[in-house]
């Protein structure tokens, strides 16, 4: 009985000693740390800060009329009955949204702005002078969205006053919404 395991000893070293030759040779075979502890360890994604409520109601406004008038140009410019449909879509969406914003704001007396940004000027005068029109506003109108989204969500959840907290609310199933509609442009 002794003899066999001093034998299962030798057996089993030799057997470590085979694995370890044979991971010395394919260092493929090696995993040097688990998967799941490297997840563990994984950093998550930094939470942004909402924005102030100041800086909400300027970013939204500016958003609303930049939607507003790009698809009052994609009426004008778009032969195509799905972009112009979603022109239409969007100029009854963000006027509700923009009168939305109105009253909170005017609550807070926080006025939305009446005339664009430079940043969507620029964009609208990209568009306007695009020799692809549907594709630049569609391209646009996902960039734009997905900044509203962003915007939205980020205020709903963490923003600092309970008058704006449910605008925002309201508008993020309508913004995505219209980005599962844009993939169909």
């Amino acid at each position: 009985m002794h003899m066999v395991s001093k034998t299962g000893f030798i057996l089993s070293g030799a057997l470590l000693g085979l694995a370890a030759c044979d991971r010395a040779e394919n260092p493929a075979t090696t995993i040097s740390k688990p998967v799941a502890e490297r997840a563990s360890r994984a950093t998550p994604k930094p939470i942004r800060p909402a924005p102030s409520s100041t800086d909400f109601v300027a970013r939204a406004a500016a958003i609303d009329l930049f939607e507003i008038q790009s698809a009052k140009l994609a009426l004008e410019r778009s032969g195509r009955g799905s972009v112009r449909d979603f022109a239409t879509m969007e100029i009854q969406a963000h006027q509700g949204t923009s009168a939305q914003l109105a009253l909170a704001g005017r609550r807070l007396n926080l006025l939305p702005a009446r005339a664009l940004t430079p940043e969507y000027s620029a964009r609208l005068e990209e568009l306007s002078a695009s020799s692809s029109f549907d594709l630049t506003y569609k391209n646009q109108q996902l960039a734009v969205h997905q900044q509203a989204l962003a915007l939205h969500q980020a205020y709903a959840v963490r923003g600092a006053s309970p008058t704006l907290r449910p605008v925002a609310s309201a508008a993020v199933p309508l913004i995505q919404r219209h980005l599962r509609l844009l993939r169909y442009l």
